[in-house]
């Protein structure tokens, strides 16, 4: 590992940690040139399967616009943080879980429906408009009809 302050190759672990999330491994080190210590971080690197667009066309996988994507639906909505972001942690790991070197961008955005459906119908409706383009207010009274008509012992799965 490459010293940040000198440059020098030759540096040594101090210490190692696992980290609290479990998923990381905290080093200090030392540069054996210079003496100063630094901190580096050893993470699992994943692959996410490539998405294959409406078009066709492939591209990758991008955390952000999942994250975006739930901002979005739920800006300005009651849901705790906590729950938005176990939400999106199943989506991602059932990209990584599925094993597949591509998917299409219609399966995520079905799950992301799913997670929004059990977190706020609200949310769920606003993604829903725009995920399915609503053309006008019949299409958004349609899928409101269905939100209320859904038994609320099946309150985790959308309609239709």
């Amino acid at each position: 590992m490459r010293c940040p302050f000198c440059g020098a190759e030759d540096t040594s672990v101090v210490d190692s940690r696992v980290s609290e999330e479990g998923s990381r491994i905290r080093r200090r080190r030392q540069c054996t040139a210079c003496g100063k210590r630094f901190t580096t971080y050893e993470t699992v690197e994943v692959r996410f399967p490539q998405i294959i667009k409406q078009g066709g066309n492939r591209v990758e996988f991008n955390r952000e616009k999942l994250y975006t994507s739930f901002a979005r639906a739920l800006h300005k909505r009651p849901v705790p943080v906590g729950q938005v972001d176990a939400a999106i942690e199943r989506i991602l790991q059932k990209l990584l879980g599925g094993g597949a070197q591509e998917i299409s961008s219609r399966t995520i955005g079905e799950w992301v429906m799913q997670e929004l459906y059990k977190l706020d119908k609200v949310a769920y409706i606003r993604f829903a408009s725009v995920y399915r383009s609503f053309e006008d207010v019949g299409d958004f009274q349609e899928v409101i009809r269905e939100v209320q008509a859904s038994p609320s012992s099946l309150d985790d799965e959308p309609p239709g």
